[in-house]
C-alpha cells in the first residue's frame, strides 16, 4: 500500500449543526447516528482503516458530550482542540489546532460519510500530493458519485488538477467532499479569530496552488435529517 502523506488528521466538529435540527437541539451534530453509528465515528473508523494514527477534533457546541465520546476511542488516538470560548469556523479552527498538526495534515468534516473506491481516499490524496506545487489538495467528487446532493457544484478542474470556482449561472462538475490534505503554507499570515478556509483557498487559487483529485468512490451528503434514511439504505443495501 502506498505511503500516507501524514499520520494525522483534523476533524472539524465544532459547528452548531443548524441544518440538522431538531436532532441537534440536545446533541452535537457529530454524534447524530446514521446506520447505527455516530457520524464522527464513520470518519474516525475510515482514518483508522487507512492507518492514520492521530486525530485532532475541535469542539464548541455541546462540547462536553463530544469530547467524552471521542476521547474514549483507542484508534486513532484523539486529542481535542478546545473552542468552547469562541467558535472559530473552519479556517480559524485549523489555525488554532496547528501546533498539534504536522506538515502536511489531512482535514475533514465530522459529518462525512463515504465508501472508498479501489484505494482509500487518504491514500489517493497521498499519492497525488506534491508539496512543491500545492498548498492544499482537495478531494472532489463528480455529481454522479455524490449521493443526496442537489446543488450546482463547487469547482472546475483543469487538466493539471488546479481548481477554480464555479462560474456564475453555471454548473460546476465537481463537489468538495469535505476532505483535503493541507500544507502549513496554506495557513501562513492567516487572520486572527473566526474565518473560513475559503479565504485561504482563494489565495491559493490565485497563486495556482489549490489542486483537486476526483474521488473514485461514493460520497454522501448528510446535512439534514431528511438525508439520513437514504444514506442508511445505500450503506446497508436495504
Amino acid at each position: 500500500m502506498s505511503k500516507l502523506a501524514s499520520d494525522t488528521a483534523m476533524i472539524l466538529a465544532a459547528g452548531l449543526g443548524k441544518r440538522m435540527r431538531p436532532l441537534t437541539v440536545s446533541q452535537p451534530k457529530p454524534l447524530v447516528r446514521v446506520a447505527g453509528k455516530a457520524l464522527i465515528d464513520h470518519a474516525l473508523d475510515r482514518l483508522a482503516d487507512a492507518g492514520i494514527a492521530q486525530a485532532v477534533v475541535n469542539v464548541h457546541y455541546l462540547a462536553d458530550a463530544l469530547e467524552a465520546h471521542v476521547l474514549a476511542r483507542k484508534s486513532p488516538r484523539v486529542s481535542v482542540s478546545d473552542e468552547r470560548v469562541q467558535l472559530l469556523e473552519t479556517g480559524g479552527g485549523m489555525l488554532k489546532a496547528l501546533p498539534q498538526l504536522p506538515d502536511p495534515f489531512f482535514a475533514l468534516n465530522a459529518d462525512n460519510i463515504w465508501l472508498d473506491g479501489p484505494k482509500s481516499a487518504f491514500h489517493d490524496l497521498s499519492r497525488r500530493w506534491d508539496p512543491e506545487a500545492m498548498d492544499a489538495l482537495l478531494l472532489v467528487v463528480p455529481h454522479a458519485r455524490a449521493m443526496n446532493f442537489a446543488g450546482s457544484g463547487d469547482f472546475h478542474m483543469d487538466p493539471m488538477g488546479r481548481l477554480s470556482r464555479r462560474r456564475p449561472a453555471r454548473i460546476a462538475p465537481f463537489i468538495y467532499t469535505g476532505i483535503q490534505l493541507v500544507s502549513h503554507r496554506l495557513l501562513r499570515d492567516a487572520p486572527e479569530g473566526p474565518f473560513s478556509t475559503n479565504l485561504l483557498w482563494n489565495r491559493a487559487m490565485e497563486e495556482g496552488r489549490l489542486y483537486g483529485i476526483s474521488f473514485t468512490g461514493l460520497w454522501f451528503e448528510v446535512g439534514t435529517p431528511q438525508m439520513i434514511r437514504p444514506t442508511e439504505e445505500a450503506l446497508t443495501g436495504g
